[in-house]
């Protein structure tokens, strides 16, 4: 039955789902250039739909495509519920991805380190223990299950918010851990279209987990009161006065004019005023 199972949800993706999920993610990977030869990916699932059906994604295109890398799945227990850590392990096994699971106590350090909301400090701690386990695996690249709609709001948080016009890059390089990349696979794929993927299959997920959120965890649910929430609602109200918001968003940080901005920084951290190099366009 498992096995069935398992055929149904491939199919769903190379059949039903092909130009949503399979097309985008082939895409992002040509596009951004995220996968070279030789490369071993550590594609890191949390257990939620994103990561898991970034999961299924590389088998696909590991069995189907060209073989010129290798793959290994990893999952971090950072300190889930029985309960949570069950329908991970569940879906591993219908799934049939064969995953390296690790323990760590990242949810424990966080409660006691940290007041308010600890988003920031959890994901950067869990961030580094897949970059040291990757590491320990032989892999030079972490795969992560960021999409479009993480993009976006990525975008619009950082102006509202932040002050500033950056992105979440499709590639990066680890800054603490030499030779190691990020990339981000599903960087064109929509939420929603994941979401409708896992309600085909009748697939069950689970959300954030951490022990602030795990009693409030719904599937329909968003970040329960934080900014990426706020951010997503705002954009889901824009989208009704224009169809092509979202897509504005997304290229707005591939469309900037550096002569039309009031500074910028480059790579190395130098700062750029206009007025710098003002009175030279007038010559």
């Amino acid at each position: 039955m498992s096995d069935t199972r398992n055929k149904e949800i491939e199919r769903s993706i190379i059949k039903k789902f092909r130009p949503e999920l399979w097309s985008q993610f082939t895409k992002a990977i040509n596009t951004y250039e995220l996968i070279k030869d030789g490369d071993k990916i550590a594609v890191c699932i949390s257990g939620g739909k994103d990561s898991m059906l970034m999961a299924k994604l590389f088998q696909e295109l590991h069995r189907h495509g060209k073989k010129n890398f290798e793959v290994e799945y990893i999952v971090m227990n950072p300190g889930y519920n029985t309960a949570n850590y069950e329908n991970i392990l569940k879906n591993l096994e219908l799934m049939q991805v064969p995953a390296t699971v690790f323990d760590s106590d990242i949810f424990k350090v966080v409660d006691k380190e940290v007041e308010g909301s600890p988003c920031y400090l959890c994901a950067r701690m869990r961030r580094g223990a897949l970059y040291a386990k990757a590491k320990e695996l032989g892999c030079n690249k972490i795969a992560l299950g960021h999409h479009y709609d993480d993009v976006i709001e990525t975008i619009l948080m950082g102006m509202l918010y932040g002050g500033q016009i950056q992105t979440m890059m499709p590639k990066l390089h680890s800054s603490n851990f030499k030779g190691m990349e990020l990339i981000r696979p599903l960087y064109l794929i929509r939420e929603e279209d994941v979401k409708k993927w896992a309600a085909y299959n009748d697939l069950k997920f689970i959300n954030c987990a951490c022990r602030m959120t795990e009693m409030l965890a719904k599937e329909n649910d968003l970040d329960f009161g934080s900014k990426r929430a706020e951010t997503k609602a705002l954009i889901a109200q824009l989208r009704e006065m224009s169809p092509y918001i979202e897509a504005n968003i997304f290229k707005s940080v591939e469309n900037v004019h550096l002569n039309a901005l009031i500074a910028y920084k480059t790579p190395d951290g130098n700062r750029h005023h206009f007025l710098d190099r003002y009175d030279e366009y007038s010559k």
